[in-house]
């Protein structure tokens, strides 16, 4: 995998609202993925968002390294990988929900239907990446 950061072509791709899985590390040393929301901040970091209760919130927080992969709609083959370490942790009930908000929007939704969740957000910043078919 690359150091650093992505090509343009990474970067085109990163920041369109694609299906993206991301990956995080559980107690017993394995491995657990599932799929996410995802967007790159222009500081080069990428949100992520979960509900408080969440099981995956808790590994992270013990091991704040991930890596996601982000799919490009219709085409699975063109895909970026990044990978790095969580930077920045929010309550996003604090903040009235707004990560979440922002995270629907780009996916094309309206804001986040329930108003009641518990969020938080995450930020990690990409020290590795790896594509395919983006330059």
């Amino acid at each position: 995998m690359p150091k650093g950061i992505p090509s343009d072509a990474a970067w085109a791709l990163l920041r369109q609202p694609n299906p993206a899985v991301i990956a995080v590390t559980m107690p017993s040393g394995h491995p657990m993925s599932v799929a996410t929301w995802y967007l790159v901040e222009d500081d080069a970091t990428v949100l992520v968002n979960m509900d408080a209760s969440r099981a995956r919130l808790a590994w992270m927080q013990a091991r704040p390294y991930v890596s996601l992969t982000a799919l490009q709609e219709d085409e699975w083959y063109t895909h970026v990988s990044v990978r790095g370490p969580v930077v920045r942790w929010d309550h996003d009930e604090a903040t009235a929900l707004a990560d979440i908000d922002r995270l629907s929007r780009h996916y094309g939704g309206d804001g986040f239907g329930n108003r009641s969740a518990k969020r938080v957000s995450a930020w990690f910043e990409i020290t590795h990446w790896h594509g395919w078919d983006v330059g």
